[in-house]
C-alpha cells in the first residue's frame, strides 16, 4: 500500500491487514482523534490522554495496546510528552515510552530520560534511566524519578542530584516541588558549595532562596573551619546562617570553638552572635568566655559578653575566674586584651578582688583596676583609688595602688587588724604570698608589737614619709621609715577602740568572693565605707 503524503486522519473505517494471523491497523503521519471516552470517564474529572502525532501506529492481536513509533507526540492537561515509540494503552488511560523520552509542561518543567510510564487518571509519570529534569532555577539528575502532576512534586528513591549556580545537592531520596522550589533530601545528603560542603541526614532546600535548612546532625567543612549543628538554616549565597541547639562554630585548626543555645553567623565575615549559653574557648590563649548573650568576630578575635558573663584563665595551676556586668575581649599583633565592667569580681585561690572597672593587658601582663578596688590576699587586703597587678607567668607579683592606698592585715584574734596607710603603695608577692610593702607619701602604719612567744606588748602607730616593711610567713619581719618619723606605743591594757584603727579603716570581707561560683554574688558596698581619698596636687600636664 502506497502511503499517503499527508497526514491521515482516524476514520472509522480503518486500514486492517492481517499478516501470519496478526492484525495491524497501520497510520503513516498521524494526526489521531480521539475514540468517544468510557463510561468511567465521562463520569470523572479525568481526562483522557490525546495522541497529538507519530509517523506509524499499528495494533498486534491479543495486545491491549496500541504501538506508536517514531516521532511520537502524547499530550494530557498541560504537558507534551516525546518519545521514539510507545505503547498507548487507551482504555486504561495509561501509555509506556522508549527512547528520548521528554515532558515540557508549558515553558518552565522540561524532563528527559530513556523510559517513561505515565498514568492519565493519577497524573503520575515514572521516568527511569538517564533521567534530567530541568526548571530555570535547577536540574535533577537521577534514574528513577516519580512525578506527581497533581501535587506537582518530583522525587527519586534511589541517589539523584539536584544541581544549581550556587550549589550541588546529592542524597539517596530526594524530594523537588517546582511551585516552591523546595526540595527535600534524606540520607547521605550532600551539598558543594565552591566554599564549603556540607555532610548531613536530613536537608531542606529552596532553590530560588539559596537557602538550606538543616533538620538533622550536620557537619559543615569549609577552609576556615568547621560548624557541628542538629538544626538551622544555611544561606549559601550570603554565608549566613541561624544554628541551634547547643552548635558548634570551630576555626580551622580547632584552636577557638564557639557554643551556644542560638547562633547566628556569617561563615564569609565571621562575625558572629550567640544568644543563651555562650561557650567560647581559645586553646591557644587557654581563655574560656561565657555568656547568656555573647559576639564574636573570629577575623579580629574580638569578644563580648554580658548577661551573667564570666571568663576563666586557665593557663597555670589555678585558674582565674572573672565577672561582670559586660566583658570584653580585644585580640591584635600585641596581644589580648580584657575589659570588665561594671561591677568586675574575680577569684583565683591565691588572691582575689573587686571593683568597678577591671582591664588586663597581656603585653605588660597587668591587671588595672579603677573605682573602688579592693584585693584580698590571704589576710591581707589593699585597697585604693587604683590599683594596678603586675603578673607573672598569671602569678601575681606586685600591686602598685595609686593615690590612695589603705593595706589591711587581719590577725588570729577578733577584732585585731595590722594596717598601713598612705599615698601609693607598692606590694610584692614571692610564690603567692606578701613579702614586701613600701608607702610613698604620708606614711602611716599600725602594728601589733609582740614578744617572740606572740605575747602582745601594744599598738604602734608610726607616721612618716616613707615607709617599708618586710613580711615573712605573714608576719612582720622588718619595718623601715623614713626620713623624719613619728611613733608612739600604748600598750595594750591602755588602749581605746579608736586607738585601734587608722582613719578611713574599712574592713571589707563581705565583699570578697569567697570561690569560683561567688563572683556571681550580687553585693553592695556600704555607702559609709566608701572611702574619697584625698584630692591628689593637680598638675598641668595631667590634662595633656
Amino acid at each position: 500500500m502506497k502511503k499517503n503524503k499527508k497526514h491521515l486522519k482516524i476514520f472509522p473505517a480503518n486500514i486492517v491487514i492481517a499478516i501470519g494471523g496478526i492484525f495491524f491497523i497501520l497510520i503513516a503521519g498521524i494526526h489521531a482523534q480521539q475514540p468517544p471516552p468510557t463510561e468511567s470517564q465521562s463520569n470523572s474529572n479525568i481526562k483522557i490522554i490525546e495522541l497529538k502525532h507519530a509517523d506509524l501506529l499499528y495494533k498486534r492481536k491479543d495486545f491491549d495496546a496500541q504501538i506508536l513509533k517514531n516521532n511520537v507526540i502524547l499530550y494530557h492537561e498541560g504537558a507534551f510528552m516525546y518519545c521514539d515509540s510507545a505503547y498507548w494503552y487507551e482504555q486504561k488511560n495509561t501509555f509506556e515510552a522508549f527512547s528520548n523520552v521528554r515532558m515540557e509542561q508549558g515553558d518552565t518543567i522540561f524532563v528527559y530520560g530513556n523510559y517513561l510510564h505515565y498514568d492519565g487518571n493519577r497524573r503520575l509519570a515514572q521516568l527511569r534511566e538517564n533521567v534530567r529534569m530541568e526548571n530555570p532555577q535547577a536540574t535533577l539528575f537521577t534514574d528513577s524519578l516519580n512525578y506527581d502532576r497533581l501535587e506537582n512534586i518530583s522525587y527519586y528513591f534511589d541517589g539523584g542530584m539536584l544541581v544549581d549556580e550556587e550549589n550541588e545537592l546529592t542524597s539517596i531520596w530526594g524530594q523537588y516541588n517546582p511551585d516552591s522550589k523546595e526540595a527535600l533530601f534524606r540520607e547521605n545528603v550532600k551539598l558543594v558549595n565552591k566554599d564549603f560542603t556540607l555532610h548531613t541526614e536530613t536537608l531542606k532546600y529552596n532553590t530560588e532562596t539559596k537557602i538550606a535548612d538543616i533538620l538533622g546532625p550536620s557537619v559543615l567543612v569549609s577552609d576556615s573551619g568547621y560548624i557541628y549543628t542538629t538544626r538551622g538554616w544555611y544561606n549559601t549565597e550570603t554565608d549566613d546562617c541561624q544554628l541551634l541547639n547547643r552548635s558548634q562554630v570551630i576555626n580551622k585548626d580547632s584552636t577557638q570553638i564557639l557554643i551556644g543555645d542560638t547562633i547566628y553567623y556569617n561563615r564569609r565575615n565571621g562575625i558572629a552572635e550567640v544568644y543563651g549559653n555562650m561557650f567560647l574557648r581559645d586553646t591557644t590563649k587557654k581563655v574560656i568566655l561565657k555568656g547568656n548573650y555573647g559576639y564574636y568576630n573570629e577575623k579580629t578575635e574580638f569578644a563580648l559578653a554580658t548577661d551573667s558573663a564570666h571568663a576563666i584563665e586557665y593557663s597555670q595551676k589555678d585558674s582565674l575566674y572573672i565577672h561582670a556586668d559586660t566583658l570584653k575581649m580585644i585580640t591584635d599583633s600585641l596581644g589580648r586584651e580584657m575589659k570588665a565592667y561594671p561591677n568586675a569580681r574575680f577569684y583565683r585561690v591565691d588572691f582575689q578582688g573587686v571593683c568597678d572597672t577591671m582591664h588586663y593587658v597581656s603585653k605588660d601582663s597587668t591587671i588595672y583596676m579603677k573605682t573602688d578596688p579592693v584585693i584580698w590576699n590571704e589576710d591581707n587586703q589593699v585597697l585604693g583609688d587604683r590599683i594596678d597587678i603586675l603578673l607573672n607567668d598569671s602569678t601575681i607579683e606586685k600591686a602598685f595602688v595609686r593615690n590612695y592606698a589603705l593595706s589591711i592585715q587581719k590577725r588570729p584574734i577578733e577584732d585585731q587588724y595590722n594596717q598601713l596607710k598612705g599615698r601609693n603603695m607598692t606590694v610584692s608577692f614571692i610564690d603567692g604570698e606578701m613579702r614586701h610593702v613600701l608607702v610613698d607619701g604620708s606614711a602611716e602604719s599600725l602594728y601589733y608589737l609582740m614578744e617572740k612567744d606572740s605575747t602582745i606588748i601594744g599598738i604602734n602607730k608610726t607616721e612618716s614619709p616613707f615607709l617599708s616593711m618586710d613580711i615573712v610567713d605573714n608576719k612582720l619581719e622588718k619595718l623601715k621609715l623614713w626620713s623624719s618619723t613619728k611613733g608612739v606605743t600604748t600598750p595594750l591594757s591602755q588602749t581605746t577602740p579608736e586607738d585601734k584603727t587608722l582613719k578611713g579603716f574599712v574592713w571589707l570581707d563581705y565583699l570578697r568572693p569567697i570561690n569560683k561560683d561567688d563572683i556571681f554574688r550580687k553585693v553592695e558596698r556600704k555607702a559609709s565605707e566608701n572611702i574619697i581619698p584625698p584630692r591628689r596636687f593637680v598638675r598641668e600636664e595631667d590634662f595633656d
